[in-house]
């Protein structure tokens, strides 16, 4: 009996912050911000990662409640911890911007949570990994590519053109001019100028 209260009451803990999180999204659709922040914070604080991400997101952008950086990177790491790809995605950012050059343990958590997000298909953690190994001090050239033809294949026209400089230059491939105008190609028609650029050339 001692269990199924206490599952009753993990589903109604779980329940109420599914449904916080809705009321928070309707809200901030609605244009009232301030409400969708409270909903969001409330759900959060049940440890909803979720909620856990739009919390991050009201104060990266200021939403409902003032802009801190901060605060937001302390609830996209939560979600993150809780495997909300999104929210890996954030604070693998927020921790390569703003940490001190000398701190590698930050580093390599940043790059760890950033190959979980391109894993699970987040197109722009793929695009950032994808260029942020081709352009890291020592560069590793043939994971770049990897990221980035995974980007390029979710859509990513900038990555595409990376490819085609990838391609064209035989960064992490054999060189082939056929091939990088064919990725040129694609960038281009997806509206990419640098795209176009490089066809004209």
């Amino acid at each position: 009996l001692e269990e199924a209260a206490f599952q009753l009451q993990q589903i109604f803990r779980i329940d109420i912050s599914i449904a916080l999180n809705i009321l928070g999204i309707e809200s901030m659709r609605a244009g009232h911000s301030r409400i969708a922040y409270t909903c969001f914070k409330l759900a959060a604080d049940r440890g909803y990662s979720k909620a856990q991400f739009n919390v991050g997101l009201c104060y990266e952008h200021g939403r409902g409640t003032e802009k801190d950086l901060e605060k937001a990177a302390l609830y996209y790491y939560h979600a993150a911890s809780s495997r909300h790809p999104m929210a890996q995605y954030r604070y693998a950012r927020y921790l390569l911007r703003h940490r001190p050059e000398n701190e590698w343990d930050r580093h390599q958590k940043a790059v760890t949570f950033l190959e979980q997000a391109a894993m699970a298909g987040i197109t722009e953690a793929q695009a950032y990994l994808g260029v942020f190994y081709m352009r890291g001090l020592q560069p590793k050239e043939k994971r770049g590519l990897k990221y980035l033809l995974l980007a390029a294949k979710n859509g990513d026209a900038q990555s595409r053109y990376h490819v085609g400089v990838c391609y064209e230059k035989g960064l992490g491939v054999q060189q082939n001019l056929a091939e990088a105008m064919r990725h040129y190609q694609q960038s281009a028609a997806a509206g990419n100028r640098k795209a176009r650029e490089r066809l004209r050339v």
